[in-house]
């Protein structure tokens, strides 16, 4: 009741253009992104520890995290490889740009080197402050480990007890932020519509958006649900108990964020065990990125369209790969996708005028991306929860 009450007045907040409550839910959306940004970094890392370093068995770790990669990357592929075929389909138009340059069509330069260099963290707490989950993940692995060697049983007995202290007081908090959320998601809609009244504008861009939502859709409603229907687990059950998450994450656009609603949801009301949601979830927030795989292929292609580079078989198979890689790396943030395009096209020396142009329409792009994005985690969740006895 009272989420539909919030998504009903953020709504007429956001087409009123009423000042006061305009200002009122953008300073709501703001307090809550800075809510969600200070919870989950420590959720991910406390979570990953906690199942590294007090998991039962071996074997059983072994197996989650096999399982847990497996479905990250066939979910993955599969989400650029649908974008990929609705490109072919679709075929969209080039828009037209006065006074632009043409790219050489050179391949991807992008400097991988680098990009692990950064991912490895050189101070404890500049991960964390800075928000870099992939430096706290690595982090968090490596302390998990460590705490699970300790010979001492009693030294190691006392520091899982901290860690799994520390990791209650924040799901205590994250109780305390699910009771208040209509008011963040009152937030969220109300800026929502304001953006979406002054900048969305699809003109001579219809194909490429077509696609892009079109792939998220196919992705969500059919290609996950099957995966869920394979295992004997109900599509539609789960995703209405999973619904709560997926409206904070289509409104804020951030599953790193959504990720202790997500953890909390997915161990009340689907009862998946907290041994596994608390190393599944945080870990997929991280690698799992269905919808910003079919966001990177879909918009990489696009440009170099527009900009005469010939797109070939060989190109579309190579950008599938390139895609889900780069997706892999993301951050589970707002605008993380998009700002990882850019990096990519300006590895190519690729102008980038028509990024600028999609940037007003990436704000409807970046809802379903993220939302998509915490429906697959979850359903990659169910799947693992399912196997793993």
């Amino acid at each position: 009741m009272f989420f539909a009450l919030a998504i009903a007045v953020g709504v007429f907040s956001g087409f009123s253009g009423i000042s006061v409550l305009e200002q009122l839910g953008n300073f709501c959306s703001k307090a809550f992104m800075r809510i969600f940004r200070f919870i989950s970094t420590p959720v991910v890392s406390l979570s990953v520890i906690i199942a590294l370093s007090s998991y039962g068995a071996e074997k059983s770790m072994s197996s989650i995290w096999k399982k847990t990669f497996f479905y990250t990357i066939t979910t993955t592929i599969l989400a650029a490889s649908v974008s990929a075929i609705l490109y072919c389909i679709i075929k969209p138009g080039n828009m037209s740009l006065e006074h632009s340059p043409k790219a050489s069509p050179v391949f991807v330069k992008t400097d991988y080197a680098k990009y692990i260099i950064d991912i490895i963290p050189d101070s404890f707490f500049s991960a964390f402050a800075e928000h870099k989950v992939l430096s706290v993940l690595i982090i968090s692995v490596i302390l998990g480990i460590a705490i699970r060697l300790i010979k001492e049983e009693k030294e190691q007995s006392i520091v899982v007890s901290f860690f799994n202290g520390i990791h209650s007081i924040f799901l205590v908090i994250t109780q305390f932020i699910i009771k208040i959320l209509p008011i963040g998601l009152f937030g969220f809609i109300t800026v929502s519509i304001m953006e979406l009244k002054t900048s969305m504008d699809l003109k001579g861009m219809g194909g490429y958006f077509s696609i892009v939502v079109l792939s998220n859709i196919i992705q969500g409603v059919i290609i996950l649900p099957i995966f869920l229907s394979l295992k004997k687990i109900n599509p539609l059950k789960t995703f209405k108990a999973m619904s709560s998450a997926l409206s904070v994450a289509f409104f804020s656009k951030s599953s790193s964020g959504t990720l202790p609603i997500t953890i909390s949801v997915a161990e009340e009301k689907l009862g998946i065990r907290k041994e596994i949601s608390r190393f599944v979830l945080p870990l997929c927030t991280s690698i799992n990125m269905n919808g910003c795989a079919a966001f990177i292929f879909t918009t990489v292609i696009y440009i170099m369209q527009n900009y005469g580079i010939e797109i070939s078989v060989s190109t579309i198979i190579s950008w599938i790969i390139i895609a889900t890689i780069a997706a892999i790396g993301n951050a589970g943030i707002p605008m993380g996708c998009f700002m990882l395009s850019a990096s990519l096209l300006s590895s190519m020396d690729i102008p980038m005028p028509l990024l600028g142009v999609i940037l007003p329409i990436y704000g409807v792009i970046d809802m379903l991306e993220t939302s998509l994005n915490v429906w697959s985690d979850s359903v990659v969740v169910c799947m693992v929860n399912k196997e793993v006895s």
